[in-house]
């Protein structure tokens, strides 16, 4: 997906929950979700108030807001529709991960469960057949 530094910058100043349309929207129509993962290739996680957060963002270059502190050395990494079924959600199952759908600027995003996350995407994916 190609964006442009107004697109980026007027995204990233929504609040979480329109973010967080934004990103179900644009993952329906691109069939990919990025994330972070360490120079080892392991997913970079979070914690907040005894849960931990996977996070997701639309595209490579939201990420870039978001790395530092212990992000510092994380690199983009994409995700298809596909391997997100196949592969991160049973893992997001296993260890009753929570989503932190966008964030920015070290804030958190808008934060769901799994099942509330395919819900949602699955209601924008039927638009599109």
């Amino acid at each position: 997906m190609n964006l442009n530094s107004k697109e980026i910058e007027s995204v990233s100043k929504l609040e979480p929950f329109k973010r967080y349309n934004y990103f179900i929207k644009k993952i329906a129509d691109f069939e990919e979700i990025w994330t972070i993962v360490d120079k080892h290739g392991e997913l970079a996680l979070s914690d907040i108030e005894e849960n931990t957060l996977i996070s997701f963002w639309t595209a490579e270059a939201f990420i870039k807001s978001n790395l530092y502190g212990n992000w510092e050395n994380c690199i983009p990494f994409k995700i298809t529709l596909d391997d997100f079924e196949d592969i991160f959600a049973p893992l997001i199952v296993d260890n009753n991960y929570l989503i932190n759908v966008f964030p920015v600027n070290g804030k958190s995003g808008f934060v769901v469960n799994l099942d509330e996350f395919i819900r949602d995407l699955n209601d924008e994916l039927e638009k599109y057949q």
